[in-house]
This record gives structure tokens, C-alpha cells and sequence, in this order.
């Protein structure tokens, strides 16, 4: 009895690894042209600024993805998490999103911009009223396209999205009012 569980828990180690280095290569990539991981995003892109939403760009999206989709939050709100962006059914061959996606509910190319914590289709710039706040930007490759309409906020994007992840990443800004 002894070796079979020694067998049985060298092999739950064995697969434990193989799934930590399967995930590894299922991780997305994201970049901004216009800040680094863990950096101050430029005020250019703030309710201190124009207000723009910040270039996102991604690599390493898993052969086989339908789409992508992006979310952006602050974990940091007085009021607890905000979202700022929500936007999904970006195409799968897509590289990013350029800076100052229009304030549209569907772009040409099909993307569809949901509802942030504002209330409004789009990019809400940060604002935060005190102290600096961490503003994280997370992608996911999906294997579908999602049937969700325009203006869904983010519980609806998580719950149509679950099931249907094939890999994630996130990037990571900072930002303090002047």
C-alpha cells in the first residue's frame, strides 16, 4: 500500500508540473506604447489630461482563439473595485488597440465596447481622488466569439466569458492626480 501511494503522489507532482509549464505558455503579453508595467501612465490619458484610452498591444494568443477581449479596473477605488474599460470580440488576428478608441458601442472591425462604473460605453479615464491607484489592463484570448450586446458590463463579460478562456495576461499603470 505504501508504494502505491508514493506512486500516486509522485504522479500528482509530475502533472502539477506539466500543467505550471502548460500555463506558462498560455500567458498573453501585454504592452503599452504609451507606459511600462508598474509605471505611471502618462496623464495625456487621465481625466487630468485629454483622456484618451492608452495603446495596448499583445502577443502570445493561443492558435485557435475567436476573439479577445480586455478589461480594465481599479482595485484601489474608495469604493471598492472600479471598472473603466470593458471591451470584448476584438479579432483574434488583432495585435492591440490603438490610442483613442472611439466612444462607439461597435467599432468597424466588430469589437463591441461594453459599460464601465461610469455608466458609459467606453474608456473612463482614471481620476483618482487621493493617493496613487493601480490600474491594471487584462486580456484574454477566448476560443468563441461572445454573444453579448453592446454596453454588457463586466459581470456579464466574466460570466459569458468563463468556460471559453484560453490564456490571459495583464499590464499594470500607476497613476496620482497632479
Amino acid at each position: 500500500m505504501p508504494k502505491l501511494t508514493v506512486c500516486f503522489v509522485v504522479m500528482l507532482l509530475m502533472c502539477l508540473l506539466c500543467f505550471e509549464g502548460f500555463g506558462d505558455l498560455m500567458k498573453i503579453e501585454v504592452t503599452s506604447g504609451a507606459f511600462k508595467n508598474g509605471e505611471m501612465i502618462p496623464g495625456k490619458y487621465t481625466r487630468d489630461g485629454d483622456g484618451v484610452s492608452p495603446s495596448i498591444a499583445w502577443s502570445n494568443i493561443p492558435a485557435g482563439s475567436k476573439s479577445i477581449a480586455l478589461i480594465s479596473n481599479d482595485p484601489d477605488a474608495v469604493g471598492g473595485d472600479f471598472v473603466h474599460w470593458v471591451i470584448f470580440n476584438i479579432p483574434p488576428d488583432a495585435k492591440g488597440l490603438p490610442e483613442n478608441i472611439p466612444v462607439e458601442d461597435m467599432l468597424s472591425d466588430g469589437t463591441i465596447q461594453g459599460v464601465n462604473d461610469a455608466r458609459e460605453i467606453g474608456y473612463c479615464s482614471p481620476c483618482p481622488p487621493s493617493g496613487t491607484h493601480r490600474y491594471y489592463f487584462k486580456v484574454y484570448a477566448l476560443d468563441k466569439a461572445l454573444d453579448l450586446l453592446p454596453g454588457a458590463p463586466r459581470s456579464g463579460l466574466l460570466k459569458a466569458m468563463k468556460g471559453h478562456i484560453l490564456a490571459n495576461g495583464e499590464l499594470m499603470g500607476l497613476y496620482k492626480r497632479r
